[in-house]
């Protein structure tokens, strides 16, 4: 169990592979507020 195992989140790090111990990070969506967009006009 360490970097040579797959099923393990360092050994996922180290294979450059994602699964359900290594989940992707999601995306931040930035909202921008009605009032700001009437400033940038």
């Amino acid at each position: 169990m360490g970097k040579g195992d797959i099923r393990t989140k360092r050994g996922k790090i180290r294979n450059n592979s994602y699964g359900a111990t290594r989940p992707r990070k999601k995306k931040k969506v930035h909202k921008i507020e009605k009032n700001q967009e009437k400033d940038n006009k």
